[in-house]
């Protein structure tokens, strides 16, 4: 018997190194600036963090604005005419691929749940094709059961609508299910209001441990198969 039944995961910040993914922003502006003949790279860099912040910034509460429209309109701005999608797109790919990494153990982890016969599932405020071509890059698309983006909601966390959707296509209860994230009111505080057993991993979601929102505090991501079998490493706490 298992503790718990299923794993929820956030994308960014958990799979996703979030420090490798300001690295491949730079590599396609660099990419951007040598295709367009762009010699002040650092000036297109900050207009283009500019654009893109204004374009997210401009959301009524938990509406989603998808990334690839803020890129298209990022880079046009940084660059003073439109660029093709198709010419940044290329670049975008080829700097994804070079630079994006995964946290440590978390493709090794997300492979030992699927072993386990656990339910897999993703819970991102992301754009579907982003989520779909990370999961891809890392070669972990296929262990999980179920994808759920705030693309396809339309909403972000913490609003109740992401995690009822992951929920309802779940073949799990939530309180039999850990949901890892790194953001105490978008990852824990939502996970928590939708019955969730969450994981605090990183930024502002490990500044919580303690709280009533966080039920347990990860360093090492393996640690997850250890609490799905139902132990509590010191380092895992609650």
């Amino acid at each position: 018997m298992t503790e718990y039944d299923g794993v929820f995961f956030d994308i960014g910040g958990v799979i996703l190194d979030l420090a490798s993914v300001r690295e491949g922003h730079i590599e396609l502006l660099a990419r951007i600036a040598d295709q367009e003949g762009i010699e002040d790279v650092e000036s297109l860099i900050a207009d283009w963090r500019s654009s893109l912040g204004e374009y997210f910034n401009g959301r009524d509460g938990t509406e989603y604005r998808r990334a690839k429209i803020g890129y298209q309109r990022a880079i046009d701005a940084a660059v003073g005419y439109e660029v093709p999608e198709e010419t940044w797109l290329t670049a975008f790919e080829a700097a994804s691929e070079e630079c994006l990494q995964p946290n440590p153990n978390a493709v090794e982890t997300i492979r030992s749940l699927d072993q386990m016969d656990v339910y897999l599932g993703i819970i991102s405020d992301i754009d579907t094709w982003e989520a779909d071509a990370i999961l891809t890059r890392f070669g972990v698309v296929d262990r999980f059961d179920h994808i759920t983006t705030s693309e396809e909601i339309g909403r972000t966390k913490p609003d109740p609508a992401m995690f009822d959707a992951a929920l309802e296509k779940a073949s799990v209860e939530p309180e039999c299910a850990l949901y890892i994230g790194d953001r105490y009111k978008h990852d824990m505080q939502g996970g928590t209001r939708a019955g969730l057993v969450t994981v605090a991993y990183g930024n502002s979601a490990v500044e919580h441990a303690g709280s009533e929102s966080v039920d347990y505090t990860v360093d090492d991501l393996s640690v997850l198969c250890d609490l799905i079998e139902g132990q509590q490493p010191n380092h895992a706490r609650r």
